[in-house]
């Protein structure tokens, strides 16, 4: 495998890490917080509109273990030991480039990652023992 090959398949994992969770936010958190601000008629035509949110929110224990899984992988990829840039200066550059956003989306992965999870799992619970 060329190191163009790993940079591609790293690049992969990161969007395809970023595409699952944000469905996490979508299936789970979007609606839960519309409701708990009282917007409960944008999440009847939200789920009028896309009506597979419901299936994703049947099986949201599902959709954050695949989510989690993936985040485990793509840091892993991303925080490696043993991995290094090619020393040619041109291609160095392109490495370290395309390393920070690989980065920066993993850090937006795991930030939408967590708000989703403290909505579908903690922010109800947290409600109710506040009394609020």
């Amino acid at each position: 495998m060329t190191p163009n090959d790993d940079r591609l398949k790293q690049r992969g994992i990161t969007v395809f890490t970023l595409f699952t969770t944000s469905g996490t936010l979508i299936c789970c958190a979007l609606p839960i917080l519309l409701v708990t601000l009282g917007l409960g008629s944008a999440v009847v035509a939200m789920t009028s509109a896309a009506p597979f949110l419901i299936t994703l929110t049947q099986y949201k224990v599902w959709v954050f273990l695949f989510s989690g899984l993936m985040l485990l992988i793509s840091g892993w990829v991303i925080h490696r030991p043993g991995r290094q840039c090619p020393s040619e200066a041109g291609l160095g550059a392109a490495c370290s480039r395309a390393d920070r956003w690989n980065r920066r989306i993993f850090v937006a992965s795991v930030v939408i990652w967590t708000i989703g999870f403290f909505a579908a799992y903690l922010l109800l619970p947290l409600r109710k023992g506040l009394g609020l």
